[in-house]
């Protein structure tokens, strides 16, 4: 502010002296012009000739002093006469606005880079003062000395100026300093917070609104923090309980297994009332149902404490879905398109994981038509796994959360054969490879999973 306003008013004051300069100059040629006319026209006969006009003007280019002003005088529609051969210098148009004049008419103009000012004095009647007489008067002359003082006073504005800018700058810089240190540190800090560093607070001093800026957001951070240490902590505990708990459950539920196995065997040869087989049918169904949820909570367990590890192994990757789906007797139920001979270094039992995830998800809720297609792309060293289905699709609403943990992709269902840790499962085991498991719909109908990992060694 202190640098515009010392800019303002230097310009300003310019405007101001250099239209003055120029004003005095202007009144004071035409001033003396309409005396030296006053002194002399009366002298001129009521027609003057051409050697009238030319003494006229010889006349006044002497009075002209130190303005060297060069004139010329026409009557009526007569020639323009002076009193050598260089007539005065008139800018376009000032003749005929002189010639229909009743006062003086001045004009600035250029020659060159020099200003000029030239000015057309009409004579009244010395009798009538309303009245023309027919004569205008011409005069011309440089402005190059009121130039000079035009130059010295902007010299003289530049030289003002520039120490008071200079003096101006230096505070406003220091000003400007302690305003921006403590944004700066706020944006640093607000950067620090958005990586995670919950911890982070900023020094505040006095009792400004930037100060006040500050311990508001050391408030919001501690508040933060306490928020997320807290829910760090209940998910720290969640974690441990559900780990403990499916520990726990797994010598009973071995126990429940082994009794069930056998009291099937019997069921199946017929020692048992009709009634009795049904209800012990029911138990050994749950029963599985829960180990098989037990051992999916155990195995996200081992995802989240980081225990989860790999044991690679170099498979044919054909062989490998085969007896995925043999195992379970799938063999007849899916479409295999494997090329052979395609090789790749995983883990053997987790990809037989996330496969038997996938193909059965489809088996259930996409129909009979499972399409699996694998595919090795040489240019990035990707194995390419896709399975898909002819059924409904993901609805829109869940797809995006298709793989969080216990998400079924029916809610009306409120049971099924389902864990919801399934799609879960099969994704970390994905990113323990180093790959990617998507959910999509097709364009045809149905649900496509697509499992990308690398073919060789992570």
């Amino acid at each position: 502010m202190a640098v515009v306003s010392a800019l303002a008013a230097a310009a300003l004051t310019f405007r101001q002296a250099r239209g003055a300069i120029l004003d005095r100059a202007q009144d004071s040629a035409v001033r003396d012009l309409r005396g030296q006319l006053d002194s002399l026209a009366p002298g001129l006969p009521a027609r003057p000739a051409r050697s009238d006009l030319r003494a006229l003007t010889l006349r006044l280019d002497r009075a002209g002093g130190s303005r060297a002003w060069r004139t010329s005088a026409v009557y009526r529609d007569g020639p323009l006469v002076s009193a050598t051969s260089r007539t005065a210098h008139l800018p376009g148009g000032l003749r005929e606005t002189g010639a229909s004049a009743r006062t003086a008419v001045v004009q600035r103009f250029h020659r060159g880079d020099t200003p000029w000012l030239a000015v057309a004095v009409p004579v009244m009647v010395a009798d009538e003062p309303s009245r023309r007489s027919g004569l205008v008067v011409y005069a011309s002359f440089s402005l190059a000395s009121e130039q000079q003082d035009v130059s010295s006073l902007v010299d003289a504005a530049r030289t003002g100026a520039l120490p008071v800018v200079v003096l101006s700058v230096v505070p406003a810089l220091f000003a400007a300093r302690s305003v921006l240190r403590p944004v700066r540190r706020l944006r640093s800090a607000a950067e620090d917070m958005s990586a995670g560093a919950l911890d982070t607070r900023i020094e505040v001093t006095g009792d400004d609104e930037l100060a006040d800026l500050g311990r508001t957001f050391n408030g919001m951070a501690a508040t933060l923090q306490a928020d997320a240490d807290r829910l760090r902590d209940m998910e720290a505990k969640a974690r441990r309980f559900a780990a403990d708990v499916s520990h726990e459950l797994r010598t009973p539920l071995a126990a429940m297994t082994a009794v069930t196995g056998v009291l099937d065997e019997d069921a199946a040869s017929g020692q048992l009332e009709p009634e009795t087989a049904e209800a012990l049918g029911l138990v050994a169904d749950e029963t599985r149902r829960l180990t098989r949820m037990v051992e999916d909570l155990m195995e996200i367990s081992r995802f989240d404490a980081g225990a989860a590890v790999l044991h690679r192994d170099e498979v044919d990757v054909g062989e490998l879905v085969r007896k995925t789906l043999a195992l379970r007797h799938w063999q007849d139920r899916a479409d295999v398109d494997v090329p052979p001979g395609l090789r790749a270094n995983l883990d053997p039992r987790r990809v037989d994981v996330v496969l038997a995830n996938l193909v059965g998800n489809a088996l259930r809720h996409g129909g009979p038509a499972v399409r699996v297609r694998v595919r090795g792309r040489g240019g990035d060293g990707r194995l390419v796994l896709s399975v898909a289905d002819s059924g409904p699709g993901i609805p829109e609403a869940v797809l995006p959360h298709v793989f969080d943990r216990f998400t079924k992709g029916d809610a009306a269902r409120a049971r099924s054969e389902g864990s919801g840790l399934g799609l879960a499962i099969a994704a970390e085991n994905a990113r323990l490879h180093g790959g990617t498991l998507t959910a999509t719909n097709s364009p045809d109908g149905g649900a496509e999973f697509t499992l990308t990992l690398p073919l060789g060694t992570a």
